[in-house]
């Protein structure tokens, strides 16, 4: 599979688990009627999301390498979690029909749902 193949489907399924945490946390909400413009909201959100942990997350393992040997890495739910509700924020910003409400029951549960979800589609659609 080629690169480009290979992105679209890691794209797809991430936004594929955005739309079903919608479904399934309380708190998460992908406010709109039309469904092109909610297929757009969850790609754009899915890119958005991709980009955050691109970009912060290496840069918070580093800096924080000691709270995640002292937690035994559970500060990655925590930091995960910060990472969605960033997301959300950063979603709000650009007027995107996606809502985060705050940090324990849906940005941790958002962040865990949608990792498992992506890794479970990862394994079945993601094959070389």
């Amino acid at each position: 599979m080629g690169f480009v193949t290979s992105l679209l489907i890691r794209l797809g399924s991430t936004a594929l688990a955005f739309w079903l945490a919608t479904l399934v946390i309380p708190g998460i909400s992908l406010e709109t009627d039309a469904v092109g413009e909610g297929i757009v909201t969850l790609l754009l959100v899915s890119v958005i999301f991709g980009l955050v942990n691109a970009i912060l997350q290496p840069i918070i393992k580093t800096l924080g390498c000691g709270l995640y040997v002292l937690t035994l890495g559970l500060i990655a739910i925590v930091v995960n979690g910060l990472l969605f509700l960033l997301t959300g924020v950063i979603a709000e910003q650009l007027d995107l029909p996606f809502e985060v409400d705050g940090f324990w029951p849906s940005a941790v549960l958002g962040a865990l749902f949608v990792s498992v979800v992506t890794w479970l589609l990862g394994l079945v659609l993601d094959r070389d």
